[in-house]
């Protein structure tokens, strides 16, 4: 210490010499420049031999400080301690530190009073004493640090002990980096691409698609297996999947980008297992990810960890499957669950639509020409298909219908419950309900949500078909050639149909119009079942007032309303009305709902409301979709939809 002080007294002696031999060397110059020089020489002096004089005083006291903090003893034990440790002041200056510290943390640079907190960044000198231990990297080594603090003499100590853990954390962070990671890839549309292709483009689409799906994942530095003609298997570190993540699964427009002769495009979903214990769970993770894929459209990445879904892609529309091969085993199978019921529960969603409760009146009639007991639950006071209940309890249809309290008395333990047009609990007509029954059956066609119904002895999901109605009328030609439903079962289920399709322009298939030419061959009258969409003159003008107070964002209407008794009907009327505005490609009308904020949103499919809404906690279809927000004004909601809809429009241009 008394060598490095003598050094720093040179460094102020030299230059002091150097400006008196330039004093000097003025007096044969100038007089007057050498008493300004000399003036000004001896000022300089004064003033460097007060500041050495105090400079030194301050090294005898905290020579003196650290002699009276530490006692030899202390020294002696700190120094053979197998760690490095730094003694701390309560100023968060280090006052003494042992060999370790000083050769593998310091790596032999000089610290006596420097701070701390240049070692370890962030350190609360207020509160120097860390509850948990803190992770440390300095000199490109990793540290864990741990404080203690010591009060035994007059003014507080800390003690910073340093676990070099460098090794242990960089194997800590390849195991992360090299965690597997499970994915099962199918080609959506491989049956519909084969039987419109020639033998020559058969072989040349299949090429392309595995070309570029192995391309892709020779990339990741990952592991490829085909399971089947259209299905493969992908094994993938979790560094390779990540970077998967960050290019948003780029994989999908590249698929998309093949086609059988330019007509049909292909298609691909993928299902990912992510942090599971082992391989097997995340292969059963990948495939339980793979069905919320299909069931949510298709086209699209679901990963499923621990921690629950995510979800890339789903730009595109449903691949409408036209094969109906499905749809007899499902009705076949239904068949036997209700002839081996006791009775029969059909239930739909909260506020019922056309669509909603034509399929339960298709089911119902199905059911009965069985010769099963059934019921509709219905809340006949909160409903929006009043037009056709009005029609159906005024031709005999009343006594079929029940309230939800009503119908908990009926539930027995061979009770079958036919839930349609949802498959989500809590949306249901009465949750509990559904919680009492033991034979549960799902019919829908909204994209499959990640909390839906998962006990479902048959879980009938074909986010593909226009509606509900769509899916049941399909149904009951398969119930056998004696079940055939009157006139009245096949208008409700034509509203259904025509309310979902928008009058067959959107979302319609080969599917659809079979659907609706059996309907129609079995005396469905469109004529009647257009007055079943009629209006009263004041929700006609509630709807014209909000279409006329819509405003343009990024190509989509939005429009705000207050509360009123028709609002849920005059809402999506309006949405609807919205989307035949020149350059509007999707429309949102926002509306004042038990306390909060209600949104009912529409598209012609060039944009993806479902993605949209399932950002506010809601969610639907490609091209129909809503959300309701709790405990929200109207201002912050329309906030929320614009930064919405902002996301979206990021995530579809790849910006992060």
């Amino acid at each position: 210490m008394g060598k490095r002080i003598w050094w720093l007294r040179s460094v102020f002696i030299v230059p002091m010499a150097l400006c008196v031999a330039l004093t000097v060397f003025s007096l044969f110059v100038n007089i007057y420049l050498f008493y300004i020089e000399a003036a000004l020489c001896i000022a300089m002096v004064i003033y460097v031999m007060i500041k050495l004089r105090n400079f030194q005083q301050d090294i005898h006291a905290f020579l003196q400080y650290m002699g009276d903090s530490l006692t030899l003893s202390q020294k002696e034990t700190l120094d053979s301690f197998p760690l490095p440790v730094f003694v701390v002041g309560e100023r968060g200056e280090i006052i003494w530190y042992n060999d370790l510290a000083k050769h593998n943390v310091l790596m032999d640079e000089n610290q006596y009073g420097a701070a701390i907190s240049d070692i370890v960044r962030g350190v609360n000198l207020e509160s120097q004493t860390a509850e948990q231990a803190m992770a440390v990297r300095y000199k490109d080594r990793l540290y864990t640090v741990f404080v203690a603090a010591s009060h035994a003499g007059e003014k507080p100590l800390y003690l910073y002990y340093f676990f070099d853990d460098t090794q242990l954390k960089k194997y800590m962070l390849e195991y992360k980096e090299s965690r597997p990671s499970v994915a099962i890839m199918v080609i959506d549309n491989y049956e519909e691409i084969m039987q419109s292709a020639k033998e020559s483009e058969k072989a040349q689409t299949i090429g392309e698609l595995e070309y570029v799906i192995e391309q892709y994942v020779a990339e990741g530095n990952s592991l490829m297996r085909k399971l089947d003609r259209d299905r493969f298997l992908m094994v993938a570190e979790e560094r390779h999947l990540r970077q998967m993540v960050e290019k948003r699964f780029d994989i999908l427009d590249k698929v998309r980008s093949v086609s059988v002769s330019d007509r049909i495009p292909c298609t691909l979903s993928m299902g990912i297992g992510r942090g599971a214990a082992n391989l097997h769970e995340a292969e059963h993770m990948a495939q339980q990810a793979l069905e919320m894929a299909l069931g949510r459209g298709g086209d699209q990445v679901a990963i499923k960890s621990p921690s629950g879904y995510e979800f890339y892609g789903g730009v595109s529309k449903g691949i409408e499957k036209r094969t109906k091969v499905k749809t007899r085993i499902v009705a076949s199978a239904m068949i036997e669950l209700i002839q081996s019921s006791d009775n029969v529960l059909i239930m739909g969603h909260k506020f019922a639509d056309l669509d909603c409760l034509g399929s339960a009146v298709g089911l119902y009639k199905g059911v009965r020409l069985l010769g099963k007991p059934a019921a509709i639950v219905l809340n006949r006071g909160k409903n929006l298909a009043y037009p056709l209940y009005d029609r159906l309890a005024d031709n005999g249809y009343e006594d079929a219908f029940l309230e939800p309290e009503a119908a908990m008395g009926l539930v027995g333990r061979k009770t079958l419950l036919i839930v349609t047009d949802t498959h989500i609990p809590h949306i249901l007509e009465s949750e509990e309900l559904y919680r009492q029954c033991k034979s549960v059956v799902v019919v829908d066609h909204h994209r499959k949500m990640v909390n839906h119904i998962d006990n479902a002895v048959i879980f009938y999901h074909e986010p593909y078909a226009s509606s509900a109605s769509e899916m049941v009328t399909e149904l009951l030609q398969y119930f056998g050639d004696k079940i055939k439903i009157g006139r009245m079962e096949a208008e409700a289920l034509l509203s259904g149909i025509m309310l979902d399709t928008k009058n067959f322009v959107i979302r319609t298939g080969v599917r659809t119009f079979e659907a609706a030419a059996y309907l129609r061959k079995l005396g469905a009258d469109t004529v009647e079942v257009r007055k079943l969409f009629s209006n009263s003159m004041d929700s006609y003008q509630r709807k014209t007032r909000l279409v006329s107070s819509a405003e343009i964002y990024r190509s989509c209407a939005i429009a705000c309303g207050s509360s009123s008794d028709d609002i849920k009907i005059v809402a999506p009327q309006a949405a609807d009305e919205l989307l035949g505005i020149s350059g509007v490609d999707a429309s949102f009308v926002l509306y004042e709902y038990d306390g909060g904020v209600s949104l009912s949103a529409r598209s012609m499919g060039a944009l993806n409301v479902q993605i949209i809404m399932e950002k506010l906690g809601g969610g639907g279809h490609h091209t129909m979709a809503g959300a309701q927000i709790e405990g929200i004004n109207m201002e912050d909601a329309r906030q929320k939809l614009l930064e919405a809809i902002d996301s979206y429009y990021d995530e579809k241009n790849g910006i992060s």
